[in-house]
């Protein structure tokens, strides 16, 4: 009994002389599925990425504030290293995240009301929330 493809079952398998083999890379991509709404992923992402809002701080923590901002000031040519809390905006959305640099002060430009770090870093002085350092003891 003669089955259909007797004849060619051993046959070896055909590679062409002419155009190079495919990659198993390129294969899979044939048959993989495709994303019919670009984007869609990353929306949803965007979408479940949490941020906070700026606390809204009351008449002792700014005068604390302001009390560490003073003795900042005066101790700038000790370069002591201070750490600063600040609230950092998204760019997205509402919102933001509060977010803390450690390092030595360059300047602080009361015009722009701008605080430059030795790195470059800017910040705020509007979204600091808290500065810690050793230079603070005496308040504690």
């Amino acid at each position: 009994m003669k089955k259909q493809y007797d004849d060619i079952i051993h046959l070896p398998h055909h590679v062409s002389k002419i155009r190079p083999q495919m990659s198993m890379q390129d294969r899979a991509a044939q048959f993989s599925p495709f994303a019919a709404l670009t984007g869609y992923d990353a929306a949803i992402k965007e979408t479940g990425r949490l941020t906070v809002g700026k606390v809204e701080m009351d008449e002792e923590a700014l005068s604390t504030l302001n009390t560490k901002f003073h003795i900042l000031v005066d101790s700038m040519n000790d370069k002591p290293e201070v750490t600063f809390t600040y609230f950092k905006p998204d760019k997205r959305k509402a919102g933001g995240a509060y977010v803390e640099v450690t390092g030595m002060v360059k300047k602080i430009d009361d015009f722009e009301r701008l605080i430059v770090m030795q790195d470059g870093t800017k910040l705020p002085m509007d979204d600091i929330l808290d500065i810690e350092g050793e230079i603070f003891a005496s308040l504690q």
